[in-house]
This record gives C-alpha cells, structure tokens and sequence, in this order.
C-alpha cells in the first residue's frame, strides 16, 4: 500500500531557519522524514509546489514516512491510498517532468561511452512525443494531445558538494486513461522519467 503525505512549510521556515534553496536541499530534508535509513535507495517520490503562503511538499512512499523534527506538528499530514483509488479507470493527472533525451558520447577509439550527455526537450512535439512514450511504457494512454497541457517551468538549478548542475522543469496536465492496471500502479510507485530524487516524476492523480 502507498501512502500520500502532505508538507506545508511556511516560506519564513524553508528560507530563513532550514535554508532550503535549491532542489537538493529539498532532497536532503525529505530523507529526514525517513529516519534510520541512512545508505539505503531511495523508494519514495517527492514534489514540491508554492501554495499561499508556504511551500507544499507531497511525498509518495510505500511505508508511511514520520514527521521529521523541523515540521511543525500542523503541518504535517500523512494517510494511505486505499487500493479501490486505483479501480479508477481515467484520471485528470498533473506530473512535474524532467525531459530529456540522451546524445551519443564517443570515446577516442570511437567507442560508445555508457553514460552519454543529456539535453532538455523544449518544443511542444517533443514533449508530447516523450510523455506518449512513458505512458505506453507505464500502463496508460493520454489521448488526443490536444488536451495536453505543457507547462515551462523555471530551470532548476541545485549545488551537490562541488558540483553544480540544473534541471529543466516541464509539467504536464492532461487526462489519461489506463491501459494496465498493474503496470500503472508501478509506475505511480516508480514515478516517471529522470531526476526523480530531485523532485520530478510523481504522478499527482484525481479519478475521474
């Protein structure tokens, strides 16, 4: 059973007492509400949006996560996704995506490398053509791209140690249908696409 849990964290709180700036520093807090865990992988998906007055983080975990000790008691709410959420055969769904497609990186001998460079996707066919490609692969169909809303974010950049990097933001809202109970039910636990530890990929769902 997944569990869906809600973080309001007033904007005085994340900038001037945690100090949060960045997508990684969301990410370090988040694992704060997974405690004991230290070394292990990573098996929830977050997301963070700005509501009135506070920043709204949502968490999607298979095990209920505890509240971590900078939360303020009200702020935190926590429940399980009952199984019947899932009979749902449509759903409006929003999904805060990283794009990207990889280039073929060559060594001196001419030799793929394993892990080749990754470029954004920016125009309105290629997001359609990436999201119709991770819902055939995750169990579920989104119809007429029309109705598909592709949404630019501003680019998220986050500092790692001494490493610098950024991500590019796209959220997609749309309806979708589901072809695979099963697979879709995965992929909702698995998120989609890349960068999921920084806050992309969790599938924010309202059954139709």
């Amino acid at each position: 059973m997944s569990h869906l849990t809600q973080i309001l964290v007033p904007y005085e709180l994340a900038v001037r007492q945690l100090k949060i700036r960045d997508s990684y520093d969301w990410h370090q807090r988040v694992w704060q509400a997974f405690k004991g865990r230290d070394g292990e992988q990573r098996d929830f998906l977050s997301r963070v949006d700005e509501a009135d007055e506070a920043y709204r983080l949502l968490i999607v975990s298979p095990a209920a996560p505890t509240k971590p000790d900078w939360c303020p008691t009200d702020c935190f709410k926590t429940k399980p996704i009952p199984d019947d959420f899932f009979a749902a055969g449509q759903f409006r769904f929003s999904v805060l995506a990283n794009p990207t497609r990889k280039l073929v990186v060559r060594n001196e001998a001419g030799e793929r490398k394993k892990n080749g460079r990754r470029i954004a996707l920016t125009k309105r066919e290629d997001l359609i053509a990436w999201i119709q490609r991770k819902a055939e692969a995750g169990g579920f169909d989104i119809g007429d791209p029309e109705g598909l809303r592709t949404i630019p974010k501003p680019r998220s950049y986050f500092q790692k140690g001494a490493m610098q990097g950024v991500h590019f933001a796209i959220e997609f809202q749309g309806l979708l249908t589901v072809t695979d109970p099963a697979l879709f039910r995965a992929t909702f636990t698995s998120g989609i696409g890349s960068a999921k530890a920084f806050g992309f990929g969790q599938l924010a769902l309202a059954p139709c």
